[in-house]
Parts: C-alpha cells; structure tokens; sequence
C-alpha cells in the first residue's frame, strides 16, 4: 500500500503540488560520486532512505550549472575490465552547461541531429535543435538514476494511467535543472529568444482533464522526492480533438501532435512484449520513453509509453497477388489501438477499442514489470514481489491488471492459484476518482469473453471464490450475493 499526503512547494511565481509516495530510495552520495566538489555544489539531507535501510542518506543539490563542473564526475561502471574503464574515462564528466557550450550544443543539434543550415535556422527548427540539447542532460541523468536503482534495488513505484496531460516539456526541463537564465541568454546571442521559442512546442496529446493532470503532477514530485517510481501509459498519435472556429462554427479537427516528432521521447526498439487479443491475434508493444526530471535533484524518472505495432508487417503472398488490403490489415488493426485517446465508444466497434487500449498496455507494462523485478536479482523467489513493487491504478482504466498479472504468473511463470492470488492482492493499491455510475467502465460478458477469453476466464474464477467468501459472512443471501458479484 502507498501513503499519500499533499503538500505545496513554492517555486518563485509558481506553486507546485507534491504527492508524497512513501515508498522509495534516495539518490546516495556513493564511492563513484566520492570525488571532490568544488564549493558551490552542496550536499542536502533527505528525510527518505531505501526501503529498510540505515536512515537519511545523502543527496546532491542539482543546479546542472554545479553538476557540470569538470571536477564531478559522474557514477563509474559497475565492471573493473578495461573497456568499461576507458568508456567512463571518455564521459566521466557531465555535459557542460556554461553559455558557449549551450551554443555550440544548439548549433551541433540544428546541423548534426535535423540536418539544417546551421546559419540560417527558423524557429520551429531551433526550438527541435534547444529541445535535443536540453534532453542530452537528461538522458545522462536518467541513465545514472537507472544504475543506481539497478545497484540498490529498492521497491519500486509503477505508475498505471491510462493518460497524462503533461504539458509543454522545454519551460519545466529548464527549470528542473536550473538552467533558464544560462539557455535564455545563450540563445539571446545567435538571434533567438527562449520566450518565443516555448510557443512552438506542441502539447502532448496524452491526456485530457484532471484525471491526466493529477498523474502527470504525481510523477513530477515523485522524480523531485528521489523516488523509484515510473509512469506508464499509451503514446497516442492524436489527441480527442483540437478545437477551431470555421465560418463562426466550432469544428473539430485531429489534435495530431506528433507531425513534427516528439524530441523529448526515446524510442526503444529493443523494449517490445507481445500482447494477445481473441486469444490467438498477436500485437507487439514498443516503448517509448519521456525522461521527467525532479527539481533541485539529479533524480530522472521516466514515463514509459507504449506504441503498438503488428506481429508480422505484411502477408506477402497476398500482397504479391494484388490483395493490398488483406496483406496489410493486421497491421491496420495494430495501428488503430493506439491511434486516439478515447475513441468514441457510442459503438461496438468503438467499445472493443477502448478495452483493446486498456488491456494492450496494461499487459505490456506488467510484462515489462516483470522483467525488472526478474533481472534485477537473479534466482529471485515470487514471494519477494509484494517487497519490490507497487502497482497504482489511476482510476477504472488499468483495472484489468488484476486478472492480468494472474495470469502471467500462472499461464507464463506457471504459479500456482494461491501462491498467484497472494501476491496479486499485496501489489496493487487503486486511484478512485468517482462513484458516479454513468462514469465508471461497464464491458459485456461477450466482449471480453470475444476479445480477452483466458482473462474471462481468470475473472469468472475470482468472482467464484469471491461469492464463497460472500456467502461465509451472509449465509445463502441471494440478493446479497446478486450486489457484490463482479
């Protein structure tokens, strides 16, 4: 179970809410980062420590003006051998972030990453150009906040949304690491200004409404409180719709986002789990990851998104024969899941999607849990699970998780009823946002059985001994029975 409390931290002209998880590890000052700081870089004390551990641990105070200080250098490898060494030897320092080198940064993006004249660049070029510039000392903290979890292995926080509405990325990046007055004047000096540049990033189409705010502020202040904690949910390549005004109408057009890139997302073609629908159609989930940074920290979560992508690309012989489109159409049906956010569910058509979206996600990110829980420690028992992990739900959506982890353990890890159910009912802690029926998720008995029959099955199972437990307490209660069956 996770804690929760609320409090807000003043930032200048903003205020910031932080939702306390009080589950987590601390960034320690260890051996590889032993090496002498010059006196402007100030060791903090926190309050955290890892799950079981001695007390306050130590943490570096983040200005990435300090960090970027020849004389830190970042955590060294985890092997002694030669290559590993001389790897460390080239990049044991952090990215430099004094003013000439923020140029030279933005200039090499603009010429190297967007191949571009780097002389003559326009704004939404430069913004691409300061975007990548900005996420290189990113992706150096969150593969250091990454060893150092793998190193300590403390329980970890997954976070399951089925949308985040993170908005704009450069302006908080900048101010996570303490570099807006350094980037802003950099950019002064070869012609462009920070505040213009702001506008022309597009926001991530990921989310809609309070719901999407709340998880989106929840991994904000777990990256700033220096907890292991990720976010997982669907990368969509339209939002529900963008709003114009056509001859004094409103219309509704594509919100899609993702026409110019996304220079924030890391895309990982070596992270994909397989996720089955109707029991035998097979759809791969590929990750892509949004580095979120923590304020006054090194500390770098991440937000996992997955995109969905077909098995087998194309049917050949089809294809071959002139039948385009029964070549392609398992690749069409793959593509749709993760096309919109919330697809319009007046329909059947449109229902079977929403629970496509819901249960292709959700399997993909406890496989992907899994896999973390399994690789961090080799020969680790199941029981250990509940120790290692804590699945949130934010709201209805990622509900389905319950009967999915049951069955990975049982149908892929090959556990037993009991010994699954024992560790599936200590992981999950849920998100209740209402209790207003029209707004909770209803699915047909047909549906899921058409779409997810073995999870049907699980939850057929678990309802069965469920009504058990009902009828232990209220006796052969019918009606009682018939209100709290699933």
């Amino acid at each position: 179970h996770v804690a929760v409390c609320c409090s807000v931290l003043p930032h200048e002209s903003t205020m910031r809410v932080s939702f306390h998880l009080l589950v987590g590890v601390v960034l320690t000052a260890s051996s590889a980062w032993a090496a002498p700081l010059p006196a402007s870089v100030t060791l903090k004390r926190s309050n955290l420590s890892l799950r079981g551990g001695q007390g306050p641990q130590l943490t570096r105070s983040a200005s990435q003006q300090d960090m970027s200080n020849p004389n830190v250098k970042r955590p060294g490898p985890a092997g002694e051998d030669a290559v590993s060494k001389k790897i460390w030897s080239l990049s044991s320092s952090y990215k430099p972030a004094d003013k000439t080198s923020i140029q030279k940064s933005v200039v090499h993006h603009a010429e190297h990453t967007l191949a571009t004249d780097r002389y003559n660049f326009d704004q939404g070029t430069a913004y691409q150009a300061v975007a990548y510039s900005v996420r290189d000392y990113l992706v150096e903290s969150l593969r250091d906040t990454k060893a150092h979890y793998v190193k300590e292995d403390p329980k970890r926080v997954y976070y399951l949304s089925l949308e985040f509405l993170m908005g704009r990325s450069l302006l908080n990046s900048l101010m996570n690491l303490d570099l807006q007055a350094p980037y802003k004047e950099a950019l002064q000096e070869i012609g462009y200004k920070l505040e213009d540049l702001v506008e022309e990033e597009k926001d991530a189409a990921l989310g809609n409404g309070g719901l999407g705010r709340l998880a989106a502020c929840f991994l904000d202040s777990m990256a700033t409180l220096n907890l292991p904690a990720w976010g997982y949910g669907i990368r969509y390549e339209h939002g529900m719709f963008e709003q114009r005004f056509k001859d004094g109408n409103q219309v509704e057009y594509p919100d899609t986002w993702l026409t110019k890139g996304n220079p924030w997302e890391i895309q990982r073609i070596d992270i994909k789990y397989p996720v089955v629908f109707y029991g035998c159609e097979t759809v791969m989930a590929m990750a892509y990851d949004v580095p979120i940074p923590g304020y006054d920290t090194i500390n770098t979560n991440s937000l996992r998104l997955w995109s969905a992508m077909p098995d087998t690309e194309i049917d050949l012989t089809k294809f071959n024969e002139g039948d385009y489109g029964t070549a392609l159409a398992a690749r069409q049906r793959a593509l749709e899941i993760t096309q919109v956010l919330y697809p319009n569910d007046n329909n059947y058509a449109g229902k079977e999607l929403r629970l496509k979206q819901q249960y292709f996600f959700v399997s993909a990110s406890l496989q992907d849990m899994i896999n973390n829980f399994m690789s961090a420690k080799p020969g680790r028992q199941w029981e250990e699970l509940p120790d290692k992990v804590a699945m949130q739900l934010n709201d209805t959506h990622p509900s389905i998780a319950v009967a999915e982890l049951m069955r990975l353990l049982m149908d892929t890890y090959q556990l037993g009823w009991s010994l699954a159910w024992g560790i599936v009912v200590k992981v999950f802690a849920y998100t209740n946002h209402t209790v207003l029926p029209e707004a909770l998720e209803k699915w047909s008995v047909s549906l899921m059985q058409s779409l997810l029959p073995r999870v049907s099955e699980i939850i057929f199972e678990i309802n069965r001994r469920w009504l058990l437990e009902v009828r232990e307490v209220y006796g052969e209660n019918g009606e009682m029975s018939a209100k709290l069956s699933i």
